[in-house]
């Protein structure tokens, strides 16, 4: 992913500023709130969710009919469009978030219907312990032969593939036999092979470990319920309207059952919306750059007519918003002989960011512009690069555009507009020369999350299956490291403030400082630098969407197993634990990774990460498997 994210504040006259936030708040948020309602009620909604999507078309219907309102009218074109795109991505993330949630408690019932001690095997088969690892033994030498087989083939194309990638596909063989087979002696040999990570055991089953992983398994598929049946989007109450109204009815009203009572207390206890939703500019001539004669740059949006904010950006991040002006005024010059779709910036969006103090909104909060743009961008030879996938990407939409018959004027139009482009491309703007990063794509970088360890690499040559390098957060620190502990501290202390705020029925929301995120970028840094070192082709990091799942259930899990029978312990002692290990923004790490990899030009790839082993084995192993398995996917 060569696209990274930069942000400035804008600032402008009082009256400049009123006008946006007035546009943002109290028209452009309300819209957007009105239509997250409407399609949850829509007849078709339920089919949206079985496709993952909401047509177009209707939101583009419904904004059409709630523009004329009073209430939503006199906002730019471009606003609106927004308004469709925030809610088009809001939903289609809610459905992919439901969808991923039904597969997964499938998938784990599914499993706990498999899971069975030892004791209920032998009870369900009538037979003994040894006589079903005796069939367990034989199962394994059935399907042998044929994971042998499939083992030559992929040598023979030079693919090497790890003894546990087999054992990923065995598990999969015998999951199907389970279900197609009747015979119960069979059926429990699968059972008992799936249990043990498709080998066989010569340690008695211990009762209490067994019981443990069965109740967190449990536990997994009841968070997944709960969350299954969470509130659909809502959008953001700024006036608090919505909190006042929950309050009234809880203050007058007895809850029916403990569901409506958390749901109450959960709505309650939310902090309400203090900014707008943002404004996307998905075009990137939609924004104007300006610079007056002292040197400093200001920008402009298209449907906000003369309004002008200056730029206030962090020096590191100068020379980006420069490069916009120099394109957008190469451009201007030349009569339009460039296309805009080599800019470096991609697109922008506007957007509020929350003060402290008291006063006027517009007073208060800041006023943000985050800008995308495409690192490869910045040289003569990624610019080439860009060209090239884009040339290949237009000639193919035009020839398949070409073979139609009676094509309308939209179409007419398009096919116009992409040759102009493809014609056009071929000019590039002039740009410094670098060469790209070459790195080898046998290395690989793994890094690894953990509870007790946040951060774990490993430097792996994935071809020889060979560990060239570990690196712990002491050591990715290195003289930083005291700043993780002033980190943990500051955590600590914060959530005692917190609590007893709390219980004094006082403001309790105690923000942090830029500690954590200064920290990400240290970590960021030395992930790239050993990347570079090694020259590694890529960067494994693991998917974060199971992370906080995988973590709640585990200390939940223990707890129950430390203080079996007493809820109240179990609560404290997750509570301890908590505290004691590390809390860690992994999505803000993830994107640090991401956006220090992208400058450099070294690739990142999303991996899943083991649940079992040490956090080495779990890095080395992320990114043995991540190479297994686009190595697998060539095949």
């Amino acid at each position: 992913m060569s696209v990274i994210t930069i942000q400035c504040r804008l600032v402008a006259e009082e009256e400049t500023l009123s006008q946006l936030w007035e546009l943002m708040a109290d028209k452009n948020t309300p819209l957007i709130n009105e239509l997250l309602a409407q399609v949850g009620k829509h007849p078709d909604f339920e089919t949206w969710l079985e496709q993952g999507k909401i047509p177009t078309e209707l939101l583009k219907t419904l904004v059409n009919s709630l523009k004329t309102q009073e209430r939503f009218a006199g906002q730019p074109g471009r606003f609106y469009t927004s308004a469709i795109a925030i809610v088009d991505y809001v939903y289609k993330s809610w459905f992919a978030l439901q969808k991923r949630r039904k597969h997964q408690i499938e998938g784990k019932e599914r499993w706990l219907t498999i899971l069975k001690s030892d004791q209920q095997l032998e009870q369900e088969s009538q037979c003994s312990l040894n006589v079903i690892r005796t069939k367990a033994i034989e199962i394994l030498s059935q399907f042998t032969p044929q994971s042998d087989q499939n083992k030559n083939q992929r040598k023979s194309k030079k693919t090497k593939k790890s003894a546990k990638l087999h054992k990923s596909s065995l598990f999969q063989i015998l999951l199907n036999t389970y279900e197609q087979t009747q015979d119960p002696l069979t059926r429990c040999a699968v059972a008992y092979l799936l249990k043990n990570n498709c080998q066989i055991s010569e340690l008695h089953e211990d009762p209490e470990k067994f019981t443990r992983n069965r109740r967190k398994k449990e536990i997994e598929i009841e968070r997944l319920k709960d969350q299954l049946q969470g509130r659909l989007p809502k959008g953001r109450d700024l006036t608090g309207e919505e909190w006042l109204e929950t309050l009234e009815i809880a203050t007058d009203n007895v809850p029916q059952n403990e569901n409506e009572a958390k749901a109450w207390q959960a709505a309650l206890l939310r902090k309400s919306a203090e900014v707008p939703f943002p404004v996307a500019y998905e075009s990137n001539e939609d924004m104007t750059w300006l610079k007056n004669d002292k040197g400093r740059l200001f920008v402009r949006f298209n449907g906000l007519g003369k309004l002008t904010f200056e730029i206030y950006c962090d020096k590191r991040h100068l020379h980006y918003f420069q490069r916009f002006l120099e394109d957008q005024e190469i451009k201007r010059n030349s009569k339009n002989q460039y296309s805009s779709s080599l800019f470096t910036l991609r697109s922008g969006r506007l957007a509020w960011l929350p003060g402290e103090e008291k006063g006027e909104p517009w007073k208060v909060n800041q006023l943000h512009l985050y800008c995308a743009l495409d690192t490869r961008m910045w040289t003569t030879e990624g610019t080439q690069k860009v060209i090239n996938e884009k040339s290949i990407k237009i000639t193919e939409t035009l020839t398949k555009a070409k073979q139609k018959e009676d094509l309308n004027d939209k179409q007419q139009a398009f096919i116009t507009r992409q040759q102009s482009t493809l014609d056009r491309i071929h000019n590039p703007f002039p740009r410094p020369s670098k060469p790209n990063y070459q790195g080898q794509p046998s290395i690989l970088v793994g890094v690894s999350f953990g509870l007790e360890k946040p951060v774990t690499v490993a430097v792996v040559d994935v071809v020889k299956n060979e560990v060239l390098a570990y690196r712990s957060v002491k050591q990715l620190l290195g003289k930083n490291y005291n700043l993780l502990n002033r980190q943990r501290q500051q955590q600590q202390r914060l959530s005692h403030e917190r609590h007893k705020a709390q219980k004094q029925n006082a403001p309790n929301s105690f923000g942090e400082s830029e500690l954590g995120q200064y920290v990400d970028r240290l970590l960021a840094d030395a992930i790239v630098a050993i990347a570079k070192s090694y020259q590694a082709g890529g960067i494994v990091i693991p998917k974060l969407h199971d992370m906080r799942e995988q973590i709640s259930s585990e200390i939940q899990s223990r707890a129950e197993n430390k203080c079996p029978g007493y809820k109240e312990a179990q609560q404290k002692y997750a509570k301890e634990y908590r505290m004691s290990v590390h809390r860690w923004s992994y999505g803000r790490l993830i994107d640090s990774i991401k956006s220090q990899a992208a400058k450099v030009g070294i690739s990142t790839e999303i991996g899943t990460q083991p649940i079992r082993g040490s956090p080495q084995e779990k890095a080395r192993d992320l990114a043995v498997f991540t190479y297994q398995e686009r190595q697998a996917a060539l095949i």
